[in-house]
């Protein structure tokens, strides 16, 4: 029997029968909608996404700003103030030089990478920014071992017997050899990709690590000096306003702490072409478009 004419296209074939998939129909009996990928972000959420960031990176700023604020306040105000002859005063340049290196200049180094206006520029700048960042966060915690180191041993007071010391000590040190392996491994154009591929989650996973030391660290030393200086009529249980004051400082380290790990933990704010699945990224000394 002769059939009718031309038979039109049937909705069987996917796609054909409506080309526009991104409407929100229902084509040929099927619901499926075309959906972002796993890292694509609509632009509603993706500015939305971009300001929460910068009100987070604003408060690390301000955070960051205030705790080295109140530990220059703290040993120029109630310690005497600075001296580099062996003295008390010699050690107050210790927690200041600390938490202004391993602890503020080092959180806003791990998160420069992080800003949404480096993203799609030349990688080359930011890697040169935060190199200098954490050499400059190195050196200051150094000296400010040495500080430490000379003042002891010109009193005659025993070095690294205290919990403080050892969380502080394990900290610089596993700093310096992060910076010295980051340098080879990123930063040479000899290094193997397969090598730095390797170092990548080591690197940014050790340098959470070392900040949450350089906090503990901090932390317990100011509450360590509190309890050594805090005698006689004033003491640390007394609330005198020494001690009031040195925990306030405790607690802006400590939330600017986790200011700067909610930032480093957060995967829409890494830089797109830093995520796991892109492995193509060059090193810092090789050209880079």
């Amino acid at each position: 029997m002769h059939q009718g004419g031309p038979s039109s296209p049937s909705c069987s074939s996917t796609c054909d029968c409506f080309p526009l998939r991104h409407l929100n129909t229902a084509a040929c009996g099927s619901e499926t909608l075309l959906k972002p990928q796993k890292h694509e972000l609509t632009y509603p959420s993706r500015m939305g996404s971009v300001l929460i960031f910068y009100l987070c990176y604003l408060l690390c700023l301000g955070l960051g700003l205030a705790c080295v604020v109140c530990v220059c306040v703290w040993n120029s105000h109630w310690r005497g103030g600075f001296a580099w002859d062996g003295s008390g005063l010699q050690f107050n340049w210790h927690p200041v030089l600390m938490v202004t290196g391993l602890v503020v200049l080092y959180g806003n180094g791990a998160v420069v990478y992080r800003i949404p206006l480096t993203w799609g520029q030349n990688k080359l700048p930011w890697k040169l920014l935060h190199a200098a960042l954490m050499l400059l966060a190195l050196i200051l915690s150094i000296v400010g071992l040495c500080a430490v180191f000379d003042n002891h041993n010109k009193n005659n007071i025993p070095n690294l017997y205290s919990l403080h010391s050892w969380i502080g000590i394990t900290a610089t040190a596993l700093f310096a050899m992060q910076w010295v392996v980051g340098m080879a491994g990123f930063l040479l154009p000899c290094t193997p990709m397969s090598l730095r591929k390797l170092l990548k989650p080591i690197h940014v996973w050790l340098g959470g690590g070392i900040l949450l030391l350089s906090i503990a660290a901090s932390i317990s030393g100011i509450n360590e000096k509190l309890f050594f200086v805090l005698k006689g009529n004033q003491t640390y249980s007394g609330f005198p306003s020494e001690g009031v004051f040195g925990n306030t400082l405790g607690v802006l380290i400590v939330a600017f702490g986790l200011v700067v790990l909610k930032i480093l933990s957060n995967s829409r704010w890494q830089r797109p072409d830093s995520r796991p699945e892109d492995l193509a990224y060059s090193p810092l000394l090789q050209e880079e478009n």
